[in-house]
């Protein structure tokens, strides 16, 4: 399993540069904070293969509260076809402890 770490996604985000991030934390932890991402439930994915992006070979990046959940989505979604997806490892508790300690997450 490909991975990004919370430092090298911030770069590529202040850069312009960052690709698609899915979000699969359940939609009232999404709401609680997040970054520039769009929301799937780690339980919707399945049905929005065809809308995660434009190609199966185009760049995302997907994450949730620990990594946990994101890892089983980017296996899933390597298994599927996708070839260009990566966890954002340590997910959300890493970008607090690492980016914004003021990041709402539980």
């Amino acid at each position: 399993m490909k991975e990004i770490s919370v430092t090298e996604f911030k770069a590529r985000l202040d850069a312009g540069t960052a690709p698609k991030i899915i979000d699969v934390r359940e939609p009232h932890e999404y709401e609680m904070d997040h970054i520039a991402s769009i929301n799937i439930p780690m339980g919707e994915i399945p049905t929005h293969l065809d809308n995660l992006c434009e190609s199966r070979d185009e760049e995302l990046v997907i994450n949730c509260r620990s990594g946990g959940r994101s890892g089983q989505i980017t296996h899933y979604l390597t298994s599927q076809g996708f070839s260009n997806v990566y966890n954002l490892a340590g997910g959300m508790l890493a970008w607090k402890a690492n980016i914004d300690p003021n990041f709402n997450v539980q």
